[in-house]
C-alpha cells in the first residue's frame, strides 16, 4: 500500500502569508485529508545592543515570548549581513564576532548554557536537557560580542527547538532587524564665571537691581550710635568658592579720623569708632542675615551680632565649593566722642571677590 502525499512548508516570519497544500489519499476506498502542521512566530522578538558603535564589544539582550507550551532543548540565534530570511542564504556580517561570547544572564527559561559546536563567528546556539517551555517572555544577556566593522544593517534570525542542539525541524521562528549607525557625540563648554556687585540696596538676586553707591549717615552725635547697611551679591561656579576682601580707610576729616575698631567691639556712644558685620544686629538694630539658595558665610571677625570690626584687608566672606546666589548685607557703624572735631568725614570701601578655580 503506498501512500503519495506532500506538503509545504511555512514561509517564515518574513514572507507575507502561509500557503496550506491538503492533498487526499486514497486509502482502502477511504478519502482522507492531512493538514500539515507548522512551527509558530515567535511574538515580541528583539535584540538590544549596549554600544552601537562599529567594532565595539557590546552586551547584546535577546529577548522573545515563546508563544505556547512546547518541548524546549535549544535555542539558535544567526546574525546576517543581508537578510532575515530563512529561505535565503546567511552572509557573515564583516567584522562581526559572537564565538567569544558569554552566557552572562538568563530568565524566563533558564538552565542554558552554550552549544560549543554550533557556535561559530555569526551563530549561537543555547543548549539545555529538553524540557517542557510554558508560555512567557525570556531574556538571554550575551557580553563580550564584537559588533559589525561598519555602520549599516543587521540582521537575525531566531529558532527554537525541540533537540537539545538545534538539529531537526525548529519549533517556532522569526527574524530580526538591527541597525548599527554609530554614535552622535554631543560636547560643550561651561566656561569659569563669578558674578559679583555691590550697591545700597539689590533688588531680589540680580545684580540689574544693584542701585546706590554713597551713603549718608547725616548728623552724628557721642549720645547714639549711627549705623546704616549696603548689600553685595555673588554666585560662581569655582570648584573651591569664593572669598570677599574689604579694601579702605577709616573715617577721615582732613587729618581728624574716627577710629577703626581693630579688635570686635559693640556700638560704644562716646567712643569714637568705626566698624562693620555681616549679620543681623539689635543693638544698634541694622542688618540682616544672609539670605538666597547659595551656602557662603560671613567670617569670624564679622558674623557675630552686635559685634563689629573693621581691618582694611579682612576677608570678611567666603564659600568653599561652587555657590548658588547669595546675598550679604554689611552693616555699618559710627560712634564718636564729644569732643571730635567737626567736619565732613568720609570712606571710601573697595569689596573684592575672588573665586578660587
Amino acid at each position: 500500500m503506498k501512500r503519495v502525499g506532500s506538503q509545504v512548508r511555512s514561509v517564515r516570519s518574513s514572507r507575507l502569508a502561509r500557503l496550506l497544500l491538503v492533498v487526499p489519499c486514497i486509502l482502502a476506498g477511504l478519502l482522507l485529508f492531512f493538514t500539515p502542521v507548522y512551527g509558530a512566530e515567535l511574538p515580541q522578538r528583539s535584540v538590544l545592543i549596549s554600544d552601537d558603535n562599529a567594532s565595539a564589544i557590546a552586551t547584546y539582550l535577546l529577548t522573545f515570548t515563546i508563544p505556547s507550551s512546547e518541548t524546549l532543548g535549544s535555542i539558535k540565534l544567526q546574525f546576517c549581513s543581508n537578510d532575515p530570511l530563512f529561505s535565503d542564504p546567511c552572509m557573515v556580517p564583516a567584522g562581526f564576532n559572537i564565538s567569544a561570547a558569554t552566557l552572562s544572564a538568563q530568565a524566563g527559561e533558564t538552565g542554558f548554557s552554550i552549544y560549543g559546536p554550533g557556535t561559530n563567528t555569526n551563530t549561537m546556539i543555547l543548549s539545555r536537557v529538553p524540557s517542557v517551555a510554558l508560555a512567557g517572555g525570556v531574556t538571554y544577556t550575551f557580553t563580550n560580542v564584537t559588533n559589525p566593522s561598519s555602520a549599516g544593517s543587521l540582521y537575525a534570525r531566531l529558532e527554537t527547538f525541540a533537540t537539545n542542539d538545534a538539529s531537526g525541524a525548529d519549533t517556532d521562528s522569526g527574524g530580526i532587524a538591527l541597525s548599527f549607525n554609530g554614535q552622535i557625540n554631543i560636547s560643550t563648554t561651561v566656561p569659569p564665571f563669578l558674578l559679583f556687585c555691590g550697591g545700597v540696596t539689590i533688588g531680589g538676586f540680580d545684580c540689574n537691581n544693584a542701585s546706590g553707591n554713597y551713603i549718608n549717615f547725616g548728623n552724628v552725635s557721642s549720645n547714639a550710635t549711627s549705623s546704616a547697611q549696603s548689600q553685595l551679591l555673588t554666585t560662581t561656579n569655582a570648584a573651591n568658592g569664593y572669598t570677599i576682601t574689604v579694601f579702605g580707610p577709616t573715617m577721615t576729616s582732613g587729618n581728624n579720623i574716627i577710629s577703626a575698631l581693630v579688635a570686635s567691639d559693640v556700638a560704644r556712644p562716646g567712643t569714637a569708632q568705626f566698624g562693620l558685620n555681616l549679620v543681623a544686629n539689635a543693638t544698634p538694630t541694622v542688618g540682616t542675615d544672609p539670605v538666597g539658595p547659595g551656602h557662603a558665610v560671613p567670617l569670624a571677625n564679622y558674623a557675630q551680632p552686635d559685634f563689629f570690626r573693621f581691618q582694611s584687608g579682612d576677608a570678611i566672606a567666603s564659600a568653599s565649593t561652587s555657590d548658588d546666589y547669595r546675598k550679604l548685607t554689611a552693616s555699618y557703624i559710627i560712634d564718636i566722642t564729644s569732643n571730635q572735631p567737626a567736619g565732613v568725614y568720609a570712606s571710601t570701601l573697595t569689596y573684592i571677590c575672588l573665586a578660587n578655580f
